[in-house]
């Protein structure tokens, strides 16, 4: 009873404080820019990733196993990767704007687990009897820990597509005003007295700046995301074969085109095809991006929409149950 209460308790203080981080970082991406704010975020971040730290180590404790054997435990593994990425990546990259994707995702996957499972998907179980392998963290840590990354690399490639996008604008509302005042009376007038030419000029700067500034955030995301997608990929890999192997032991074949084991080859070959693109091909920018968004789709499709149909030899402990 107590290893429960504790573990509603870290549950809900992680997934506030995950709250308040994304709110932060948010607020300070469309509105406010304050020091002081800036850095309660990266302590609830900090405090987050040990409370939800803390919530793993006490259900494996009570459990007897490691806390991987359901979808809600699963959930709450993949708020903690990104939450992990997020304190790796702020700290390499000594750039705060990446909390603005990492924070909401670590927030989204923690309030799937504790707000929309029932409460019979979160009390712990006894292990099936194929679960019951030193296999299971092998393969399902490095299989959610490559989730969290390829979403994270993913995510950061669908930003980089957005702002391209919307490259060409130059800010609608500040060009229409532009417009409007180079054409009105009043100013019309007022440049009989002051130095048009040297207002035009200030303005073009500030547009050059913009332009400049959007190029740069458009080569550190595609930089970001390539890195990011690097590290996920091997992680995959060491997650399909340990899985693999696990299989041949539990099973008697290595593969057996399960609906989970193909969303699995499906995914790492889209991934294998971005790296494909950037290393061989050296292709930048759009192009790679647009394959890594299609992965973003595919890695959910895998991890929570086979799950879905409770069909194959991974459908125990998720959703139903066979």
């Amino acid at each position: 009873m107590t290893f429960i209460t504790l573990e509603q308790l870290l549950a809900h203080t992680s997934f506030f404080l995950l709250f308040l981080v994304t709110f932060i970082y948010w607020g300070k991406f469309l509105y406010i820019n304050i020091k002081k704010i800036t850095i309660l975020g990266e302590i609830s971040m900090k405090i987050a990733c040990f409370c939800i730290t803390s919530f793993l180590l006490i259900r494996w404790v009570s459990s007897g196993h490691f806390p991987l054997s359901n979808l809600y435990e699963s959930s709450m593994f993949l708020s903690w990767s990104f939450t992990l990425i997020h304190l790796i990546l702020e700290k390499k990259s000594k750039n705060t704007w990446l909390g603005i994707i990492t924070a909401p995702s670590a927030m989204l996957a923690h309030g799937f687990a504790t707000l929309s499972l029932p409460k019979e998907m979160k009390e712990s179980v006894f292990l099936v009897p194929a679960l019951q392998s030193h296999w299971l963290m092998m393969h399902v840590t490095m299989m959610m820990l490559s989730y969290a990354t390829l979403l994270c690399g993913s995510l950061l490639a669908i930003t980089l597509l957005i702002i391209t996008v919307t490259k060409k604008k130059n800010f609608p509302i500040l060009a229409s005003y532009l417009n409007f005042s180079l054409n009105s009376f009043i100013f019309r007038n007022f440049v009989q007295t002051i130095e048009n030419e040297l207002f035009l000029y200030k303005v073009q700067k500030i547009l050059y700046f913009i332009n400049f500034r959007k190029w740069q955030l458009i080569k550190e995301l595609d930089n970001w995301s390539y890195r990011v997608i690097s590290l996920g990929f091997p992680l995959l890999t060491i997650g399909i074969l340990s899985g693999a192997v696990w299989a041949n032991e539990a099973w008697g074949s290595y593969w057996n085109w399960d609906p989970k084991e193909t969303w699995a080859l499906i995914t790492w070959l889209i991934f294998a095809i971005y790296l494909h693109t950037r290393m061989i091909q050296g292709w930048q920018g759009k192009k790679p991006a647009i394959i890594a968004s299609l992965g973003f789709f595919i890695v959910w499709i895998c991890y929570l929409g086979v799950n879905l149909l409770g069909k194959g030899l991974h459908s125990y402990g998720w959703l139903i149950s066979n």
